[in-house]
């Protein structure tokens, strides 16, 4: 006999706890760098070309968008950095309690939002 169960796909009313934020953003992140890395790459072989590439690239970088792209690839690095590390001790079995996870999940936005603001004042 099959369960008739109620099915909520309505995201707004949905509450997650910090756990389940992290997640989701660490698999954004993930999403984010797989996009940015072939963006990168792309900028890479385009420098390489020639000299005149490289200068137009050189010119392009200097420019408010392009700036803003790096910059969130490097974040989603970045988070996507800090939120691994977190999965990795916690593979040690540390922080694998309820409240420890929590703890952790904190500590990951804290750190990550960190590093984040250090490579914005570092990039501009």
């Amino acid at each position: 006999m099959k369960k008739v169960r109620p099915v909520n796909l309505d995201m707004s009313t949905i509450h997650l706890p910090v756990t389940g934020w992290v997640s989701i953003l660490h698999r954004i992140s993930g999403v984010v760098l797989l996009g940015g890395v072939l963006v990168l790459l792309w900028l890479l072989d385009a420098s390489l070309r020639s000299q005149d590439s490289f200068a137009h690239l050189q010119a392009m970088l200097s420019g408010l968008g392009v700036k803003l792209v790096v910059w969130a690839v490097l974040s989603a690095l970045a988070y996507h950095l800090v939120a691994g590390i977190r999965h990795l001790i916690m593979d040690m079995g540390v922080g694998e309690t309820l409240e420890g996870g929590r703890r952790g999940a904190k500590l990951v936005l804290v750190v990550a939002l960190g590093v984040i603001a250090a490579l914005g004042v570092w990039l501009w």
